[in-house]
């Protein structure tokens, strides 16, 4: 079968030059595991992290090795008690044509409810890893109250643009800064924030006042995609008691050296709580998070874009988008 592998360990930018398809040898399912033929690939910014040489929270990919990703996909063989043969699922496989995958030790594996599922694909977004990941980084660690300003960076990616309109579904103000003006255009036209800031070209200085403008209030809750100039700024805005919610850092996967701190002493002066989280660590809820996500897709509360790719051969070029600007919302590769 094919399936794409690291083809170099990227130090800096990452390219399509970084990944390769081969031929690799086919899988069988051993007791308790599952065969499923992918139909769907997630590209994840987080991945960015294992491609590295270096280890980090997760051991990185070596080179010549398959990605492993989460896949949307159908059962082909069953070796598992919970999964037959036509079920469709989700669980962490390989970047290629099928998987193997031993759903009892895989936390991001679980079986579609075609009753609460709005769409195969949706389930590797809205109602996968990253409508969870704003549902439950929101509602969870950040507890956003009615009236509250919440305040989003990465605002217009599949995590960020479900976060602010959560955000407002539970009553709040919900602000968010994305890169162009075509983006920030699309925070609030498309997908209801109250503002939108670009931040592109903007100093720490600059970013900072900008934020103050369109949040006199201050900041409530801010729910961090990005971290660098953007956690710098947000922390200078945030009011008494604020939260931080850390989902990712987008703007130092691809750096060495990332950016200086300026504002850290504002966590102690207005006593604020920074609290990252992983979504896996949610599974035994996710299904009450899928049912409500689909809920709010249905009614029209929750809306959403895809950016799906064609092919084993797009994943590198489609990967290489989440960091260049280019993605217009959950990058998915179709096989």
């Amino acid at each position: 079968m094919r399936a794409v592998i690291l083809a170099s360990h990227p130090h800096g930018p990452v390219s399509a030059a970084h990944f390769e398809v081969r031929d690799v040898p086919t899988l069988e399912a051993q007791e308790g595991q599952i065969l499923v033929r992918n139909m769907f690939l997630s590209l994840d910014p987080g991945v960015r992290v294992l491609l590295g040489a270096q280890e980090g929270y997760i051991a990185p990919i070596l080179v010549g090795d398959p990605l492993v990703t989460l896949a949307m996909g159908e059962v082909t063989e069953s070796r598992h008690l919970g999964f037959q043969v036509g079920d469709l699922i989700v669980g962490r496989g390989l970047t290629a044509e099928s998987s193997v995958i031993t759903p009892d030790v895989d936390p991001m594996c679980w079986k579609l409810d075609q009753a609460t599922m709005t769409a195969p694909s949706n389930s590797l977004g809205i109602q996968g890893a990253a409508g969870m990941t704003a549902y439950f980084g929101l509602l969870d660690v950040a507890k956003p109250q009615p009236g509250e300003t919440v305040l989003v960076s990465g605002a217009a990616g599949a995590v960020g643009s479900a976060a602010g309109q959560i955000a407002k579904i539970h009553g709040c103000r919900a602000v968010g800064i994305a890169g162009g003006p075509v983006k920030a255009k699309r925070l609030t036209k498309e997908f209801g924030f109250d503002a939108a800031i670009d931040y592109q070209g903007l100093s720490l200085a600059e970013l900072t006042a900008a934020v103050k403008a369109v949040c006199p209030d201050g900041v409530d809750v801010f729910f961090d995609n990005v971290g660098g100039t953007q956690l710098d700024a947000a922390l200078d805005c945030m009011n008494w008691k604020g939260r931080v919610t850390t989902c990712g850092m987008i703007s130092q996967y691809n750096t060495q050296v990332p950016p200086a701190m300026h504002n850290l002493f504002q966590v102690v002066a207005n006593a604020l709580r920074i609290e990252g989280f992983l979504v896996h660590t949610y599974a035994d809820q996710f299904d009450g998070a899928i049912a409500a996500l689909g809920e709010w897709v249905r009614d029209g509360r929750l809306v959403f874009r895809e950016d799906i790719v064609e092919g084993l051969d797009s994943f590198g070029g489609g990967f290489a988008r989440l960091f260049d600007g280019s993605a217009q919302g959950k990058m998915l590769v179709k096989l």
